[in-house]
């Protein structure tokens, strides 16, 4: 696997190889992850070795740079160890035309991850500028997305066209690279969305004395801990929304905290639990003050895999307010641990998310989600039902599991007919 992030970098591309290369070592597969080199040290998983390479650490410019230590890492493993498959993902690793080539001729088989476009990420940059969420010129990577997405999206129609097999995250996606890159021309293609590791991200057990410990603690640090909060009824009088994601424009969290004065309005214990490292955290913590909603806004940089899962858990409604996804897994691990979410109504996020494990609001509009998150709180028995309905949404299509069975039959598919 050629992944330009991997643990201790846990953003989706991160998550999503770790839990996969986990998976297929599982099943006796040996994997090997080509990723971007780091200061923190990389969680280690039986049958899942790690290769790091140096890059540059430009915006955008590392995505060339990695990809050509990456291949030069791929030829040296494949010279002592034969390489049965390359599983690329874009669009974080660069390859041109030639690369992708020499790769299929000289090594294996490709199959490409489309995480989602660098057009698409210049669209949600955009559309978030005009809302008003930052200006792009505050953070260097939305700036250079927005100048040079044009230039490297070049890249991302050498993998479509030469690639063994594209393999996107969602219908969105495809069909962003159909009508963007192919001019007509068909490539091969599949969807597969992503899942997320449903033993992690579960719902309450609230037989477990350390994790209901761990509960009670959470709730009430937030203020947000009454009787029935406590006890995870959800008729609290006290809620708890929960955002996740980088703290970056075109995650929508300047709309979320506009919204957040009319749904203190109608709901005055609520509280607002932010959890994710950016550039933004000042001007988000200003703004709520701002707004007179600071004591009802928390924002945390970072914390465990295992605290991320129990705030989750212990969380009445998930908010995801994005601009601009490739698929979006939070939505799925808030699914995952019984907790609906209320989201915008613009795919790839509708492919996930509809009224009978959540709801949807108008993108960008901050009026239209103070009524949608209102009427969610106002409703505890069906916030209840929607928990529920998502679990077993996720656990009938969402996991790791189907995502290996899948990409197992893809690797299959494209080795024979390489051969």
């Amino acid at each position: 696997m050629i992944a330009g992030e991997y643990p201790p970098r846990w953003g989706g591309i991160g998550s999503v190889v770790y839990h996969l290369a986990g998976h297929l070592a599982s099943f006796g597969h040996k994997v090997t992850v080509i990723t971007r080199n780091h200061s923190g040290i990389a969680p280690k998983q039986s049958g899942v070795e790690i290769v790091e390479v140096a890059w540059m650490k430009l915006p955008m410019s590392f995505t060339r740079s990695y990809a050509k230590n990456a291949l030069k890492a791929l030829k040296k493993i494949h010279a002592t160890d034969s390489v049965d498959v390359i599983h690329a993902h874009l669009p974080l690793s660069s390859f041109s035309v030639k690369d992708f080539r020499y790769m299929r001729k000289n090594i294996a088989p490709v199959c490409s991850s489309l995480h989602g476009s660098w057009l698409g990420e210049k669209k949600g940059v955009i559309r978030a500028a005009k809302a008003g969420e930052s200006a792009t010129w505050k953070n260097p990577n939305d700036l250079a997305i927005r100048l040079a997405a044009k230039w490297y999206s070049k890249y991302e129609r050498a993998g479509i066209f030469e690639s063994s097999i594209s393999v996107a995250n969602s219908e969105s996606t495809l069909e962003e690279f159909v009508k963007w890159y192919s001019n007509g021309k068909k490539f091969n293609s599949k969807v597969v969305l992503w899942g997320c590791d449903h033993k992690v991200f579960r719902p309450p057990n609230i037989d477990d004395e350390e994790e209901q410990l761990n509960h009670e603690t959470l709730r009430t640090k937030y203020g947000c801990g009454d009787e029935k909060a406590l006890s995870h009824e959800s008729d609290t009088q006290t809620p708890m929304i929960l955002a996740v994601g980088r703290l970056v424009a075109r995650k929508g969290y300047m709309t979320l905290l506009r919204a957040m004065p009319g749904i203190i309005a109608q709901n005055p214990g609520a509280k607002l639990v932010i959890i994710g490292r950016g550039h933004m955290k000042k001007r988000l913590l200003r703004v709520a003050l701002k707004l007179g909603v600071s004591d009802s806004v928390f924002i945390i940089s970072s914390m465990s895999f295992e605290n991320l899962a129990q705030h989750f858990r212990s969380a009445d409604l998930v908010v995801y307010p994005s601009y601009y996804e490739g698929q979006g897994l939070i939505p799925l691990e808030a699914l995952s641990s019984g907790t609906p979410v209320v989201t915008v109504n613009q795919a790839p996020l509708t492919e996930m998310v509809d009224q009978e494990v959540g709801a949807l609001f108008t993108m960008g509009d901050h009026e239209d989600l103070i009524s949608v998150v209102n009427q969610m709180l106002l409703d505890p028995e069906g916030r209840a039902s929607k928990g529920v309905k998502g679990r077993e949404r996720v656990l009938s299509k969402y996991t790791y599991e189907h995502n290996v069975s899948d990409f197992v039959k893809i690797y299959e598919s494209i080795i024979l007919d390489q051969s």
